[in-house]
């Protein structure tokens, strides 16, 4: 599962890891993934904070998930997302969860400090060095 803040990193540089680790788990055997809430993300910080990039992200959103999952959220909350303080990223371990994703890669503390061990919480950096 690739979290909002790597597809917002990836989306403005192809240089840097979020996007080398967007293309590892875009590569087979891998299995990438999103879910609706990630999408909803990602559109609403670009309307904030790059407004003059929205063509540019949607660019890069329709190309990404040409080679990405969207998996679906369930709407019944599960005990391991009480260790997530930002509840707006609950939605995003429900779905890893339910999708049986083996890794989350994010730069976000919340997953990284909340000790969870499935899915694996790992940095694009992390990732790449798996």
């Amino acid at each position: 599962m690739i979290d909002t803040n790597v597809l917002i990193s990836a989306s403005k540089s192809p240089l840097g890891n979020p996007f080398r680790a967007f293309q590892k788990a875009t590569a087979l055997p891998n299995r990438a993934m999103v879910c609706h809430q990630n999408i909803k993300e990602l559109r609403y910080i670009y309307n904030k904070k790059f407004p003059d990039k929205i063509t540019e992200m949607e660019h890069f959103l329709t190309l990404a998930l040409s080679v990405i999952e969207i998996v679906s959220t369930p709407l019944t909350k599960i005990d391991e997302e009480k260790k997530i303080r930002d509840v707006t990223d609950r939605p995003i371990l429900r779905a890893a969860i339910n999708a049986e994703a083996d890794i989350l890669i994010t730069g976000d503390k919340d997953f990284i400090e909340a000790g969870l061990t499935k899915p694996k919480i790992m940095t694009p950096k992390e990732f790449l060095n798996l």
